[in-house]
């Protein structure tokens, strides 16, 4: 279930009126009552969840949903005791029925009263403050600031100006500087009967004790499940974290570095500038990645990658250098 200081849920829906608004067909287990969204792997007998890829299909026979959406070719592989509708763009539905049955709280004011923990908190002029916001003792937030609805900042934690905070749950001693968007939608879309359509993002962004955020970066919120940045990892400025990524302890991330959706990185991992990260990958701890490197693989621990495609860096210069030969000789050659 989405947290909700963040989301609300909308009224329950039994499977086949689900199915009419989504534009899925009833297969079986119309009149089961549903009320959340979830993946296979965590949704209850209450959820909808869906399966849209082959490499899926153990998740789905293993699901506890309630009601899954499937492509036609995967409906015999559904539990039995499981609602089925059928969909030729199952994530699509399935982002259909998200909007359905869960919506983003909004943004009502209150007074830096209600959100500080005591007289110790600043709060600089022009700043907003969601409903259900709380600063911790020590804190100051900037001027021109927007706080979210549900957002829970720790103690002594220093919020630049024009910074927004949304769907975040931030620790001690954290600072966010000018600029920062924390918590705004990860890039997800599928195809659906009349077009891409947004996959709504229901997760969170977690940032944990020490952590530093440059100016101008972006995080965004989970795709489901949280978006997390470790303790006392140092983000510079224009930093780039997709959805559901989860970033270690002590790690540092110079600028310009583009981190690509569910990447896991591992304490004390080091990206050069401008290093760009694709998605699901997993960087082993104490791993680096040289500044200008596109990683396509992941990495294990301790290593060091170059280049693009990224690889070992004695590798990547044993390349470079034999290239540089082959040029030269060619040039000789001509001449």
């Amino acid at each position: 279930m989405p947290d909700p200081r963040f989301f609300e849920s909308l009224p329950a829906l039994d499977v086949a009126a689900l199915a009419q608004r989504i534009g899925a067909e009833v297969l079986r287990g119309g009149d089961r009552k549903v009320s959340a969204v979830a993946p296979l792997g965590s949704a209850g007998s209450g959820d909808v969840a869906f399966m849209g890829d082959r490499k899926f299909v153990q998740a789905l026979k293993d699901t506890a949903a309630g009601c899954v959406i499937v492509p036609a070719a995967a409906a015999d592989h559904a539990p039995a005791d499981a609602s089925v509708l059928v969909s030729p763009t199952p994530q699509a539905s399935w982002a259909e029925a998200s909007m359905l049955l869960h919506r983003s709280i909004p943004l009502t004011a209150i007074t830096s009263a209600e959100a500080a923990e005591d007289d110790s908190v600043v709060i600089e002029p022009g700043v907003v403050l969601g409903q259900g916001v709380r600063i911790g003792r020590g804190s100051r937030i900037g001027a021109n600031t927007v706080i979210a609805s549900g957002v829970q900042i720790g103690r002594d934690c220093v919020i630049g100006s024009n910074v927004t905070v949304g769907f975040a749950l931030i620790g001690d001693r954290v600072k966010l500087y000018a600029g920062v968007r924390i918590g705004e939608a990860g890039f997800g879309a599928a195809g659906g009967r009349t077009g891409p359509i947004d996959v709504p993002q229901l997760g969170r962004v977690i940032i944990q004790d020490n952590v530093t955020v440059g100016a101008n970066t972006c995080i965004d919120r989970g795709a489901y499940d949280d978006t997390v940045i470790g303790e006392n990892t140092k983000i510079d400025n224009l930093v780039m974290i997709a959805h559901n990524c989860v970033i270690g302890r002590n790690c540092l991330i110079a600028a310009h570095t583009g981190i690509s959706g569910s990447v896991v990185v591992g304490d004390g991992v080091i990206f050069g500038g401008k290093a760009g990260i694709g998605d699901h990958l997993k960087i082993g701890a104490g791993a680096r990645v040289a500044g200008g490197a596109g990683l396509l693989a992941d990495i294990p621990p301790g290593e060091t990658w170059s280049g693009y495609p990224a690889k070992p860096i004695r590798q990547f210069l044993r390349e470079t250098v034999w290239v540089s030969k082959q040029a030269a000789k060619k040039r000789d050659d001509k001449e």
